[in-house]
């Protein structure tokens, strides 16, 4: 018998799912993260540091993902709202004087001074009134504490960034197959007005595939990742 399927209902005003991003520039994927989704079950579990081992008995297990958009979206052909930009500037206004705001100020690799004040700008995108049912394959022996973690999380739960607060309960339960998950976020997806956007598949299947580097091997201060390949089916394909 094959390991069961965790249903995650992930709805918010804002979301961001970023892959590939730099400090001064941090994009967003239209859709959720492997490396985003498992950390978020990190933060239930109040799991810091590595967990390279926690995280290898995932590495191969499948997540599949369904996009759902507000109906008048769908109506005014649109898959999604656009990306909103958020500008931000990091380290401004602290004096290096003091010890604790010296501490805020962004400083070089080797712990230098930076040249002039410090102050950097950055660009963080973000998703609009999106929801996604994300079905996520877990070991059976696990599916009670993970569960118990979503329902009672030990840490803040979040949808890629700390100020994007989920609207609904994440935990939407668990299931022996991936259909059977999804059609459940079909149902709920329906209660809500929200309409079919896009569908993203673990492996290559008929739509537009991708390679994302977001299979996390480790995670803390220096995290480590691999590639996998999905594929994108979108609502006019």
């Amino acid at each position: 018998m094959s390991d069961p399927y965790l249903l995650l209902w992930l709805e918010a005003p804002l979301q961001s799912w970023g892959h590939d991003s730099r400090f001064g520039r941090r994009d967003s994927l239209d859709f959720p993260t492997k490396s985003g989704v498992l950390g978020l079950l990190c933060c239930a579990r109040g799991a810091g540091g590595e967990q390279r081992e926690w995280l290898a008995n995932r590495a191969e297990l499948d997540m599949q993902v369904i996009g759902y958009v507000p109906m008048d979206k769908l109506e005014k052909s649109l898959q999604r709202e656009p990306l909103l930009r958020d500008f931000q500037m990091v380290g401004s206004g602290y004096g290096d004087r003091d010890p604790w705001q010296n501490l805020l100020i962004p400083k070089k690799s080797d712990g230098g001074k930076p040249n002039g004040a410090g102050t950097k700008m950055t660009y963080r995108y973000y998703l609009q009134d999106m929801a996604y049912a994300v079905a996520l394959q877990v070991p059976a022996a696990e599916v009670e504490s993970l569960a118990d973690a979503l329902t009672n999380p030990v840490w803040d739960l979040y949808l890629g960034r700390k100020n994007c607060v989920p609207t609904e309960f994440i935990f939407q339960g668990a299931f022996d197959t991936s259909q059977q998950a999804l059609h459940m976020g079909e149902g709920l997806a329906s209660d809500k007005g929200r309409a079919f956007a896009l569908r993203i598949l673990q492996g290559e299947h008929d739509g537009e595939v991708l390679i994302l580097n977001d299979v996390p091997l480790q995670f803390g201060e220096h995290k480590k990742y691999r590639d996998r390949r999905v594929t994108v089916q979108r609502c006019r394909e």
